[in-house]
């Protein structure tokens, strides 16, 4: 199964991405349903809303009257948080037992409208975004739904704003051309990385490695890091001892290959093995096969477990290693010795090159060729790390 999480500002088409998700296989959970399920005349839910705002809140057949009470909670934050403790944890169990009901292999799409503003981003293995500009969002507003125009301005202002949504996006639906354009994009979505998506987590199968090959920096990869460490941090829980992106795409301004190499600290290796299910049910599947580092230099493995990704548009790997243990401490120096020593960067931008030259497209001999380098690297690193008072950091 695949849970993923679909939001978008109030306008932006995503209910137009939900339908079509429906059509095309999906199983929805609706929050914007359920939070209405929850508040139904007779439930506890409405019960706790009256005993909290007054009657007032009720129309005329004993239902929630809606206006009022969003007249009542609007403007007011504090009315606004109380609202949410009772509506919002009800919302949760709800989809959480509409979820466990879905089919082994489906594509559970969760469509919350606040999942940027609830911070609900890391729970998801994919997040999807649903865009479209201000302004266009304000004239479908007005001319779809008879909204004045001062309130679908102060709607779209009361919630998250575009860089809080990219931040927390997998995927960027942009929604500012034609239903066509919309509908296509979706399926592309569905046919090239929710099913494989959903297949691989099922099959606890990674994404292959490919060929190696080096790509120019990539602005997005330090926001794309730390979503993807969230949402590690958030399955590991209280066994996770901090998440750092490392490797090459953690340092500004070297060409590398388009994968995010993530660092989970763990007090031992059986919290790792604790933790294992939780991280394949967050996209990460556990690998068998990889359960060493190579010694650098010749020496003594030093243990870890390793996580690889199972989204086919993010290859990732995640490393899970003791804090404080040798494999654990060279990752982050090696990434901050790179990121302080321009030289020793272009050193190593020079071996991965010709890494790649005599690879022949395989990664093994990629890997092999590069060993020798980093034997080398080794001795100069721990002097840097000694003259320049170093010490462990995941930023």
């Amino acid at each position: 199964m695949l849970r993923v999480g679909l939001t978008g500002g109030i306008g932006s088409g995503k209910s137009s991405v939900a339908r079509r998700l429906v059509e095309r296989g999906a199983v929805l959970v609706d929050a914007d349903v359920i939070a209405r399920e929850v508040v139904a005349p007779g439930s506890d839910g409405l019960a706790e809303i009256v005993a909290a705002f007054g009657r007032e809140v009720l129309d005329a057949e004993g239902g929630l009257d809606r206006p009022v009470l969003a007249g009542i909670v609007f403007g007011d934050a504090a009315a606004r948080e109380r609202l949410n403790g009772i509506v919002h944890p009800r919302v949760r169990r709800r989809s959480a037992e509409l979820t466990a009901a879905a089919p082994a292999d489906a594509v559970v799409v969760q469509d919350v409208p606040l999942l940027v503003e609830g911070g609900m981003g890391p729970s998801f293995p994919l997040v999807v975004v649903v865009h479209a500009d201000a302004e266009e969002r304000v004239r479908r507003l007005v001319g779809q739904r008879g909204m004045p125009e001062a309130d679908a301005r102060a709607r779209i202002a009361a919630q998250a704003d575009d860089e809080r949504r990219r931040a927390a996006a997998d995927v960027w639906l942009d929604n500012g051309g034609t239903p066509g354009d919309l509908t296509a994009a979706v399926d592309t979505l569905w046919d090239d990385r929710l099913v494989p998506f959903e297949a691989n987590l099922r099959a606890g199968r990674t994404v292959p490695p490919g060929a190696p090959h080096l790509v120019d920096p990539d602005p997005a990869w330090p926001a794309a890091a730390a979503r993807l460490a969230a949402r590690v941090a958030t399955a590991a829980g209280e066994k996770g001892r901090g998440v750092a992106h490392v490797g090459s795409t953690a340092v500004p301004g070297l060409p590398a290959k388009d994968v995010i190499d993530l660092q989970l600290g763990v007090a031992s290796l059986a919290d790792a093995d604790a933790v294992r299910d939780a991280l394949a049910g967050a996209g990460f599947p556990f690998r068998a096969d990889v359960d060493a580092d190579r010694p650098k230099p010749a020496g003594p493995a030093w243990p870890k477990r390793y996580h690889g990704g199972a989204d086919p548009g993010r290859r990732v790997h995640l490393h899970v290693r003791e804090v404080g243990s040798p494999g654990w401490r060279y990752a982050l120096l090696f990434r901050d010795w790179l990121r302080a020593v321009p030289a020793e960067r272009a050193a190593y931008l020079a071996a991965k090159r010709a890494a790649v030259a005599a690879a022949d497209g395989e990664m093994s001999r990629y890997v092999a060729v590069k060993e020798p380098w980093f034997d080398g690297a080794w001795s100069r690193a721990e002097e840097w790390a000694v003259t320049s008072g170093w010490g462990p950091s995941l930023d």
